[in-house]
């Protein structure tokens, strides 16, 4: 039993609250009544939003691609450094670097991630003797962690616009569809010791990495769960799938490709006004990561074109440079704001900012991530977060403002309990297995740094 001072339910916020938790999900709700004894007691509860995409491993770069080198810095210089960070990678560090970013989702607010996997191989493309191993470690982590996994393979076959071969770091990630299917295969046979919602999905990188008839052959092969793809991140990208296929690659992916609300195009940042309504339109999600778009220098996605025709979004933290909840959200109205010189965009017509941000990125990320989630309501996944509405960056809103604090105001230390399908993870602020995870991580950093 959870007993909340207030919780925000489905027609708003209720006072009194007690949640009954059964077997992960959602049993009851009780509303204006005491608190019992053997209640878990908060302050305020909210649904937890799911982080819907992450490079895991990229973590451990953080702060390590922020210098000046000579010439002009982009998205393609920090992904070059990338992949020279990544050919010193084992499988333990990756597992150490997983878990060591599920805490810190899961002590932002975060019940649940989807893991965009691509490192699939040992450096220079050697295949392991399990193809799944590095799926397997992720999964380990999130079984230590207890985390909500959307784990998400990637396809990811070739260097290129127009099938260029793959190159330096990217042989880590290469495979046929014929080698997908197998992975894939072996990352649903490794998900199975994992708590019930667990999804496995599959994620074909970017239309660059691909082509379009090994897409059409991979496509099949999500059997109805999620599929996530990298989609118009950065102007190169867009004119070379143009110069190839004759087409914008949303206007592209449209055209070609059965898109639906099983989708989710991450990023999605240079599209016109007419691919912005069509794609909203076909029910995927946009999935935005606004704190590592602004640290790529991707630019601003089209919030307001986004909203006009009622498209859904989440939020993801990508690289991890930051793993920031309340920041994530705020970056990505500001960033709105500084386009368009206004204030108080995402948002239609007349309201709360931050209420509307908090609750559709909630309901966004849980589709994305085929999890039923997203709501306080009966039968749902009981992701939740409980908030500490006393904190001073709060402690002076009334009920209608509490989701703009939360949103603009507050650090993400007022976050004092997130439950993944009932998994009570972070109590006081802190994740149950905090120091032991954060040890074994700097343990791997030490390594990498040291075979540098």
């Amino acid at each position: 039993m959870i007993f909340a001072k207030r919780a925000l339910l489905p027609l708003g916020w209720a006072a009194n609250v007690r949640v009954v938790v059964r077997q992960g999900r959602i049993a009851a709700i009780e509303t204006e009544v005491d608190a019992a004894p053997g209640d878990e007691r908060v302050d305020t509860l909210l649904p937890a939003l799911g982080n819907l995409h992450s490079h895991a491993f990229q973590r451990a770069m953080a702060g390590m691609t922020e210098y000046r080198a000579a010439g002009r810095e982009s998205f393609w210089t920090w992904r070059d450094l990338m992949y020279r960070f990544l050919d010193r990678l084992t499988p333990e560090q990756v597992e150490a670097i997983a878990a060591q970013v599920q805490v810190e989702m899961l002590e932002a607010g975060y019940a649940s991630v989807g893991e965009f996997h691509y490192v699939h191989h040992q450096p220079g493309g050697v295949r392991y003797d399990d193809a799944a191993e590095l799926s397997a470690r992720i999964m380990a982590a999130a079984a230590e962690t207890g985390i909500g996994l959307t784990h998400l393979p990637v396809l990811y076959s070739y260097g290129g616009a127009g099938t260029a071969p793959l190159a330096g770091g990217q042989l880590r990630f290469g495979n046929d569809v014929d080698g997908f299917s197998r992975l894939l295969d072996g990352a649903r046979q490794a998900a199975r010791d994992l708590p019930a919602d667990t999804v496995v999905g599959i994620a074909p990188h970017s239309l660059r990495a691909t082509c379009p008839e090994d897409l059409a052959r991979a496509l099949p092969l999500a059997k109805g769960a999620p599929i996530h793809i990298h989609i118009a991140e950065q102007p190169k990208e867009v004119a070379d799938i143009s110069a190839w296929l004759g087409a914008r690659p949303v206007e592209w992916l449209l055209a070609n490709a059965p898109v639906d609300g099983a989708w989710c195009a991450i990023h999605a940042t240079h599209m016109t006004a007419a691919e912005t309504a069509a794609l909203a339109r076909s029910g995927a999600v946009a999935g935005l990561c606004p704190i590592t778009e602004a640290n790529l220098g991707d630019g601003p996605f089209n919030g307001p074109g986004w909203i006009a025709a009622r498209g859904a979004f989440g939020v993801g933290s990508d690289s991890n440079v930051r793993i920031s909840l309340t920041e994530e959200l705020r970056t990505l109205e500001y960033s709105q704001r500084l386009r368009d010189l206004a204030r108080n965009v995402l948002v239609p017509g007349e309201g709360s900012v931050g209420a509307f941000l908090y609750e559709g990125s909630a309901v966004g990320s849980a589709q994305a991530l085929g999890r039923d989630g997203g709501r306080i309501a009966t039968g749902r996944l009981a992701d939740l977060v409980a908030m500490d509405s006393t904190h001073p960056s709060l402690c002076a809103l009334s009920e209608p403002n509490l989701l703009d604090g939360l949103c603009f105001a507050a650090p993400d230390g007022v976050v004092t309990d997130v439950w993944a399908a009932g998994r009570h993870q972070v109590r006081a602020g802190r994740h149950i297995a905090r120091d032991r995870v954060a040890e074994r991580y700097r343990r791997a950093v030490a390594e990498l740094v040291a075979s540098g």
